[in-house]
């Protein structure tokens, strides 16, 4: 039965600027924060960098634009792939500003499937950087494809009859600008129509292609701004895939609607001195990065024999909160200092943050909070806040959301609908799964399950395809069960399944664990290195787990690897592949 209870966030924390369109927020930036730096870039000499300001951003975004429409690309599809950098970024936003839709695509995906995730999206022109040449060369005349124009993101001119340079696009644009060509300039936006094309990660089935306007995306902005605290004064450092929507709505266009700097990670081995050289203030993280962050941050406070002076001062700030006093930044100033000195906020997605990680962060002068959402969504559906935190949930829902549990249980456990402008148009060329998705009331279905409580709070428990249904009727989530387990010593993931036991008569499934254990570490913290000792140690572990547990929800069986599960290109287990495996 349907919970008729609609949930909707009473309060704006603060009030936002409005904008209706992307080209509207450029606008903006350019009138507000057009002097700020939008990007720092390392140079050849150390500790001098280079910037590019709003104003010159801007002014290259309207010259690739006009160059694109001078290419004939008005109204057409435009595809972009890349690591992240100012290229990327530069084309996201021309293009939606006024020539036409953009398709991000996967830079993690194989070969062959990146070949069909650019024939599906039907790009007439594809932008890429050299990572990609070889690709580029393969596809040239494939008329599986629609690509008219290759535009290399690294090559200085032309090169063939349909080969060509984004630097010198940009030039022969600034020409054309400077000579009064204000088509790209003064072309008008639909807010309603299709802006941006992605693929989802498919994690059970082919990618589909999610539809987003304008109207979404800065629906979802100015939800994003009306509850966190981002200025001109932030640095973001670009780490997660940009062509991912997370990154690319609340680090990529959050801080262009900001006026805030971009930074671009070197890689997941670089990231402690990339905060540290570009004095990061912000970063949108993936709970398991954080979580590596601040089990090694306690690994050195042990190593320096630090702990005893570490915990007398978490005593000692958390009475001064109690009055009102917050000396956190200032009583963990060497803590801070190791993450560059400058880091203050901290918003992770994509999973489920361990609630220790997130408590210890915020009680060092961190704000760490977590967020929610799907590609479909924009995709931040709620979040947390300093004055809306409640650890363990996800926070509230964002102003223009309204939610509600379909299909509750005795524990007011169901599956999470929402109604939103951040709401996708549907699926592309997919009717069956936009109907099936989005009801005929408008009502988006998540597939998480979820409930509130008493003061509106969300809580997610989990995936409406991965629950576990046993023959009683009890559910059992796994993600619950696997973060408990991921916390184990020396476990790098896990994946929890159910699995018919042909040995007992009532044919009830079984729950199993696959666990992922790092071979260092057990070989330093417990002198371990023969596996058949090492699973008898995690499966000593699991049944101590299960102590705590109601029966139901016992693991009788144990499987170790030091082979990743597999997952998505955004790090999600493919349950339906690892079952498989076990």
């Amino acid at each position: 039965m349907e919970d008729l209870r609609i949930h909707k966030r009473s309060k704006v924390l603060h009030d936002v600027y409005k904008i209706s369109n992307l080209k509207e927020m450029l606008i903006h930036t350019k009138k507000e924060y057009g002097t700020e730096n939008a990007f720092t870039f390392k140079t050849d000499t150390p500790e001098v960098f280079r910037y590019v300001t709003y104003n010159d951003y801007i002014d290259e975004i309207n010259a690739f634009g006009t160059a694109l429409i001078n290419l004939g690309l008005k109204g057409k599809r435009i595809a972009v792939i890349s690591e992240n950098r100012y290229e990327w970024m530069l084309t996201y936003l021309c293009v939606v500003c006024g020539v036409g839709i953009i398709s991000p695509l996967d830079k993690s995906l194989p070969e062959d499937e990146l070949i069909s995730s650019i024939n599906r999206s039907e790009a007439e022109a594809i932008v890429y950087s050299k990572k990609y040449e070889d690709i580029m060369k393969k596809i040239n005349g494939d008329k599986a494809n629609k690509i008219k124009y290759f535009i290399s993101m690294d090559k200085e001119e032309a090169d063939g009859d349909n080969m060509y340079s984004q630097k010198s696009l940009i030039s022969e644009g600034k020409e054309l600008v400077s000579k009064g060509d204000k088509k790209y300039i003064d072309s008008q936006i639909n807010d309603e129509e299709l802006a941006v094309m992605l693929f989802t990660s498919g994690t059970t089935a082919m990618s589909k292609i999610v539809m987003l306007s304008h109207k979404n995306i800065c629906s979802n902005l100015m939800d994003i701004d009306s509850t966190f605290d981002v200025c001109k004064d932030d640095t973001y450092l670009s780490f997660l895939p940009v062509h991912h929507v997370f990154e690319c709505t609340v680090a990529f266009l959050y801080a262009t609607y900001k006026g805030a700097k971009i930074a671009f990670c070197e890689g997941l081995r670089h990231i402690a001195d990339n905060v540290r050289e570009y004095h990061i203030t912000c970063m949108i993280v993936v709970p398991a990065l954080i979580e590596a962050i601040y089990r090694q941050l306690w690994k050195n406070i042990d190593k320096n024999g630090k702990t005893k002076k570490v915990k007398f001062g978490l005593k000692l700030s958390k009475f001064l909160m109690f009055f009102g006093i917050d000396r956190r930044r200032k009583i963990f100033k060497e803590i801070i200092d190791a993450l560059g000195g400058k880091l203050r906020l901290l918003v992770a997605g994509g999973a489920a943050l361990d609630k220790e990680t997130e408590i210890g962060f915020n009680n060092f002068g961190i704000d760490t909070y977590q967020g929610y959402g799907l590609t479909e969504t924009s995709p931040v559906i709620a979040a947390e806040h300093k004055t809306v935190q409640r650890y363990g949930s996800i926070g509230m829902l964002f102003p223009s959301v309204e939610g509600k549990i379909f299909e509750p249980d005795e524990n007011g456990i169901g599956e999470l609908i929402v109604k939103s402008p951040i709401v996708m148009l549907g699926y592309m060329n997919n009717e069956e799964a936009t109907k099936e998705a989005i009801d005929e009331d408008g009502w988006f279905h998540t597939g998480d399950l979820a409930y509130f409580d008493k003061d509106d709070y969300l809580f997610i428990t989990g995936r409406k395809k991965s629950v576990i249904v046993l023959q009683n009727g009890k559910n059992i989530f796994p993600e619950e069960l696997e973060m408990i387990i991921d916390k184990l010593p020396g476990v790098k993931e896990s994946f929890v399944y159910g699995k018919a036991d042909p040995k007992d008569k009532d044919n009830d499934l079984k729950l199993g664990v696959k666990v992922v254990y790092d071979p260092k570490v057990m070989k330093e913290e417990f002198n371990l290195e023969n596996e058949e000792e090492i699973k008898e140690k995690l499966w000593n572990d699991i049944k101590n787990i299960n102590k705590t547990m109601p029966k139901y929800k016992y693991i009788k069986g144990i499987i170790v690897t030091t082979e990743p599960l597999i997952k998505t290109t955004t790090l999600k287990i493919k349950r339906f592949e690892e079952i498989k495996t076990v």
